[in-house]
């Protein structure tokens, strides 16, 4: 077995610190404040080919697999897991039905400029009455000549109110099972009937979230992803991976509140001493070096099966699951440490707080997770 990251992936690691530190902190306060994502980010991260790295060169991708992609992810998340979020989405489950089922007409006209942050993508699946239960969608797409008349509408969707283009779900024929009744659609910002409005959140204030609407939208039969009906089996494929980049996120942030929680126990004094020097407080941060490693290493296990291709539910459920509640007790117990300045609207550790709640419900609940572990434990 090997631990080790290949060069390329290490190199990589170096430059996305150095550009999330330079790049990317200089714009978190004023887009928590605004509640706005940066937009110009996408065509900079863009350029530098740090968009999409698990895609194929051939379309502007990094060919890094998804290991690559979790290692941007996680190195952004460090600094901003709302900015990194949005920039996953348009990396993950916002373009890869295009990749992996669209017609080459599709991706040169809209993944390739997502790959290069030229235009910035959503995905729209989840609905007020369908979450977890993709099977009970209310969105409809009906075929009439040689369009779709889609109606329906979807919430919570990341970089909702900024996108140029959507992937949205929906049924085109109810009297089939989900998994030959769902499709996909590439929807334009610009489409009659097609509107959306922003959503205030209480963390991740630096990530867009919309709610979706459709009004009778009229979409152009090629702007159907694959084939008709097949669109829960793509969307499927999409979680499975984007379970595993959303670790990446976790990780991320509760590396940044271990790190700050490490350096403000060794600078502030009680008693005098530091209060690193109180079990009560090296043994908080020895915990949460031991969760945030044996979450990391969980995470890219799973991602290096799946860059093998060996695409297994049970493993990106798990470690969606573990990173997502590791990120909770360590940016709890980083709130802890750091006693009342952590209170401050000014800290950025109430801020990872804050973010930390999101990453048990989105993508996927805990409990959906364990439904996922459980049933795949006895078949397999």
């Amino acid at each position: 077995m090997d631990f080790k990251f290949s060069e390329e992936h290490e190199m990589l690691r170096g430059a996305i610190r150095r550009f999330a530190e330079e790049e990317i902190a200089p714009l978190v306060e004023e887009a928590e404040e605004k509640e706005k994502f940066p937009k110009e980010l996408f065509a900079k991260v863009g350029e530098l080919g740090y968009l999409c790295l698990s895609y194929p060169a051939k379309y502007g991708g990094g060919d890094l697999g998804l290991i690559g992609e979790c290692i941007a992810i996680e190195e952004m998340s460090r600094v901003s897991v709302g900015i990194a979020a949005g920039l996953a989405t348009q990396g993950g489950i916002a373009t890869s039905s295009i990749l992996y089922h669209g017609s080459e007409e599709q991706k040169q006209k809209y993944l390739v400029p997502a790959i290069k942050g030229q235009k910035i993508s959503a995905f729209g699946l989840t609905e007020p009455n369908a979450g977890s239960d993709v099977a009970a969608l209310e969105t409809t797409a009906v075929k009439q000549g040689d369009k779709y008349i889609i109606n329906g509408s979807k919430t919570y969707i990341t970089n909702g109110p900024i996108c140029d283009y959507a992937l949205v779900a929906a049924y085109t024929d109810r009297s089939q099972k989900p998994s030959r009744g769902i499709s996909v659609f590439i929807v334009e910002k610009d489409t009659p009937g097609f509107t959306r409005t922003k959503m205030k959140k209480f963390c991740m204030r630096s990530s867009d979230t919309a709610e979706l609407f459709f009004d009778n939208c009229a979409v152009p039969v090629e702007n159907l992803v694959g084939e008709e009906g097949r669109g829960f089996v793509y969307v499927m494929e999409s979680l499975d991976a984007g379970r595993i980049s959303h670790s990446a996120t976790s990780i991320g942030l509760a590396q940044a509140a271990y790190e700050a929680s490490l350096s403000y126990a060794q600078q502030r004094t009680q008693f005098g001493q530091p209060i690193y020097n109180f079990q009560a407080i090296s043994f908080k941060i020895a915990k949460m070096a031991i969760d945030i490693e044996a979450a990391r290493w969980l995470m890219y296990r799973a991602a290096w099966m799946y860059d093998q291709g060996v695409r297994r539910f049970n493993e990106a459920a798990m470690t969606k699951l573990f990173a997502s509640e590791v990120s909770q007790r360590v940016t709890s117990e980083a709130m802890q440490i750091h006693g009342g300045v952590a209170l401050m609207s000014d800290s950025p550790v109430q801020r990872y707080f804050r973010d930390s709640r999101r990453a048990t419900i989105t993508e996927g609940t805990s409990e959906i997770q364990q439904i996922v572990i459980s049933r795949g434990l006895v078949t397999h």
